[in-house]
């Protein structure tokens, strides 16, 4: 098990269009891979990025989708461990979709999935954004274990609850991924502020692959994909462009900062009390 984990962040830009995405996908994961990284993560949604009606032409089951076998077999083909960011999952019996991140071993296998618990049904900058009319929320919280490092799987609008990144810490996580469809007016005023406190409070390291550009018209994303240490300091930020960025972790940098500034093991547990009222 190594102490040293390279992680590569691929950014791009969507659209509903499935098999441009796939195509686009493969190439920036092949460059993410030629940096030598040991870890590839891809954004929210990198397959396809639409209307509801559109989502659900782009949907998948886990069993026989196109973007599930070429997921597999980029991590397979390179040997790397790959987070693929999320796509549109369709589930047997269900109406509504599920935003599933799964993550891959180099041999290509599922190493775990996990669905997005909360959903993105807000008013900003103009726009009206309503994930629930298509999806349906996950239940609960995952860690995978590639390369002989615990990571935490978690989708975008996940990150403004801390709660789920404590337990994440709690259940062992090092790293947690983030893969992201930030909208430019929330991620210019909280897309590092975010990325760094999830960081800073759990002391771990968090690497955040986005979607940058007009993925839907007239509501451009944020981008700026961020890999950020456990002190918070921003290892590596992409360019406003579809590329990829890498940094190499050291898991003794996390093991240090835990040990002279105990924050985790300060934790008071017995003294929390969610109010009645919740």
């Amino acid at each position: 098990m190594s102490d040293l984990l390279r992680v590569a962040c691929v950014q791009m830009t969507s659209g509903p269009e499935k098999a441009a995405n796939l195509e686009k996908a493969e190439q920036l994961v092949a460059r993410a891979a030629a940096t030598g990284a040991d870890l590839v993560a891809l954004p929210e949604k990198w397959n396809a990025i639409g209307t509801t009606e559109q989502l659900h032409v782009a949907a998948e089951t886990l069993e026989g989708g196109e973007s599930v076998a070429a997921m597999a077999g980029w991590a397979k083909g390179h040997g790397i461990t790959l987070v693929g960011g999320s796509i549109s999952e369709k589930r047997e019996g269900r109406e509504k979709l599920s935003n599933t991140s799964i993550a891959f071993a180099p041999d290509g296998e599922v190493l775990g999935l996990y669905r997005k618990i909360h959903l993105f049904d807000v008013e900003v900058g103009g726009n009206v954004y309503r994930e629930s009319e298509a999806e349906e929320p996950g239940e609960e919280p995952v860690v995978v274990r590639g390369e002989g490092w615990p990571v935490g799987l978690t989708v975008c609008y996940d990150v403004r609850f801390p709660e789920l990144y404590r337990i994440l810490a709690l259940e062992g996580a090092e790293l947690v991924t983030v893969p992201a469809h930030f909208t430019t007016p929330t991620g210019k005023d909280h897309w590092h502020v975010l990325m760094r406190a999830r960081a800073i409070e759990n002391q771990y390291f968090v690497a955040a692959p986005a979607q940058v550009g007009e993925t839907l018209p007239g509501r451009p994303a944020y981008g700026r994909s961020l890999i950020v240490d456990p002190w918070g300091i921003v290892l590596a930020q992409a360019p406003d462009e579809e590329t990829v960025i890498a940094a190499e972790l050291d898991r003794s940098r996390l093991e240090a900062i835990r040990a002279r500034f105990p924050a985790l093991a300060s934790r008071r547990p017995e003294a929390y009390r969610w109010p009645s009222t919740v």
